[in-house]
């Protein structure tokens, strides 16, 4: 295990998080966080949510049942499987897929989370659906995206095999008595694996949500909770500055408290879709009450010259393969000042251990801060908004009309009075709005890119620009976030945490609608439901907020909206 000291601060904030780590030490808190302590956070429900301190230990004892599963789904024949989920049902194994690819002899793992109709096509187009295991992710088993995931590539699998057959390419990861498990046995589903009601969902990475897609997929399970079972161990040392979990708890928390709450997220290439991860445990756990950190992912680095007062850099290093890079430029920001956190990984294999330093450290960090790491109410006020829209479009057919406050150059603009008044003293033109919206943005804010368009690369690189060209203009933290995947993971954090966000939420029409079986919508719907949901949210949290909406063609609205942010801000 390395050594946890391996940070590097300015003065006052390492005397700070000395006193921290003495304290913890002084009060025995990392044996009050092991009994289950509810009163080291806010005295509430927080013991009932600590199932996954105990979860390796458990898992290594069922790896035979895992090893079983994933045995017989090879045998069976499939080349592929398509993970369906939301949030902490698909991070992680996204990074798992991203993390090790294709294992030879196992089907290849591939990871829906969008309700984007495209995304939905593209999904399906990478599979052979008679080839295919589908693996449906939902802990409470009434999550909107994955049931109707399911609806569709049930009735897919069925018109390609026939009746009574679409059974036994379907596995089901759910908490013991869900609607999801119910739905499974009616329907015949091949296997139905468990979670436990004990641990949320993005805490889950080591219980079957984690290790049943790794099972499948071919990777040496007990090689990851072997690593998960070492860090866990280390994670017990009552002495904080020698625990790597307290340890990095601790300092996000305490420069949490003091500003420098943009947890900037730098990872070699090899590892680099553990940040996805971490910003939903970052952001879902501690954005809330006004306070909260802000994980900043895929930012490309620049000068330390060119950043503010209001950063954390965690560096985690994969040491088979770093990027030279990289390395110059976080010893540049050492050099400079600047806070940062070395973890070194020794091997793909260790992202096990982080899953669980990084869950330990989130629920140090949240006692620090004053909030229950464990909740998540501004994601559930997201999705009691989506499904009175979803209900009306089953009542009427359609989604309620909307009127844009601007249409400008082939976009429409959309905001609350509050804020559409506040936008049009910029100009009746687009770039004049833009200018007028980010102009709002003030020291120790951040940028968000909201878009709830298909996740492509050539998409990707555009909204990279774009928060670039922010990041440069304005000397602020920047995020870019998918739809609707970000509303399981960051949104909790921009609607609950503190006010400092300026979000330029991005829609478009969808090209071709995608129907989803048995309701009267399609998944382009649905999108739009949880867009407007989402935006409805942040206006009644007074957040700063500006909603754009393309045309059909995304990539040609995606080039104007650039070029207008650029003359916004030049």
């Amino acid at each position: 295990m390395p050594n946890p000291r391996t940070w590097t601060l300015p003065p006052d904030l390492d005397t700070a998080v000395s006193a921290a780590l003495r304290e913890w030490t002084k009060e025995r808190k990392v044996e009050r966080l092991w009994a289950r302590d509810a009163n080291l956070w806010t005295g509430g429900s927080e013991a009932s949510w600590l199932g996954w301190l105990e979860i390796v230990d458990k898992q290594l004892r069922r790896v035979d049942e895992l090893r079983r599963v994933a045995e017989d789904v090879r045998q069976a024949g499939f080349t592929h499987a398509l993970l369906l989920g939301m949030g902490g049902s698909s991070l992680c194994p996204e990074v798992l897929r991203m993390t090790f690819g294709a294992l030879p002899g196992w089907p290849e793992l591939s990871v829906l989370d969008s309700t984007d109709p495209a995304q939905v096509r593209a999904a399906e187009a990478k599979v052979d659906l008679g080839r295919t295991v589908f693996i449906v992710s939902s802990k409470s088993g009434t999550t909107l995206e994955p049931n109707i995931f399911k609806q569709y590539f049930f009735e897919r699998v069925t018109h390609t095999l026939g009746a009574g057959k679409a059974g036994g390419h379907f596995v089901a990861i759910t908490d013991p008595g869900s609607k999801l498990e119910q739905a499974a046995r009616a329907d015949g589903f091949r296997h139905v694996l468990f979670g436990l009601p004990s641990i949320g969902g993005r805490y889950s990475a080591l219980s079957d949500f984690g290790m049943g897609p790794a099972a499948i997929m071919g990777l040496d399970v007990p090689r990851l909770l072997g690593a998960a079972h070492e860090m866990a161990r280390a994670c017990r040392a009552s002495a904080a500055e020698d625990n790597p979990g307290a340890a990095l708890g601790a300092i996000l928390g305490v420069l949490g408290n003091r500003g420098r709450d943009k947890v900037t997220l730098v990872a070699s290439p090899g590892i680099h879709d553990l940040g996805a991860w971490l910003e939903q445990l970052l952001a879902e756990s501690t954005g809330k009450r006004g306070k909260g950190l802000i994980p900043v992912d895929r930012e490309p680095l620049v000068p330390p010259e060119r950043y503010g007062q209001d950063r954390l850099f965690v560096y985690l290093r994969l040491r088979t393969a770093p990027d030279a890079a990289q390395d110059r430029a976080v010893a540049g920001l050492e050099s400079a000042g600047q806070p940062v956190v070395r973890i070194d990984v020794s091997d793909p294999y260790q992202i096990a251990a982080e899953f669980f330093r990084w869950e330990f450290a989130t629920a140090v960090a949240g006692a620090i801060l004053g909030i229950d790491p464990f909740d998540q109410p501004d994601v559930e006020a997201s999705k009691v908004v989506t499904r009175r829209l979803t209900d009306e479009v089953e009542r009427t057919g359609r989604l309620p009309a909307e009127t844009p406050f601007l249409e400008a150059d082939g976009i429409r603009l959309f905001a609350d009075p509050r804020n559409a008044a506040e936008l049009v003293a910029g100009g009746r033109t687009l770039a004049g709005v833009l200018r007028a919206h980010l102009g709002r943005i003030r020291p120790g804010d951040y940028a968000a890119l909201l878009a709830y368009v298909e996740m492509t690369g050539a998409h990707e690189a555009a909204l990279q620009v774009m928060r670039t060209h922010l990041r440069d203009r304005h000397r602020v933290a920047t995020c870019v976030g998918f739809g609707p995947r970000f509303l399981h993971s960051t949104g909790q954090a921009y609607k609950g945490g503190p006010n400092t966000g300026v979000f330029l939420q991005i829609t478009c029409d969808d090209a071709q609608e995608l129907p989803v079986p048995g309701q009267r919508y399609g998944f382009g719907v649905v999108k739009a439901a949880q867009a407007r949901g989402d935006f409805e949210v942040l206006a009644e949290r007074g957040r700063r907020a500006l909603r754009v909406h393309l045309g059909a063609d995304v990539a040609a609205g995606l080039r104007g909206l650039g070029r207008a942010v650029e003359q916004a801000i030049g």
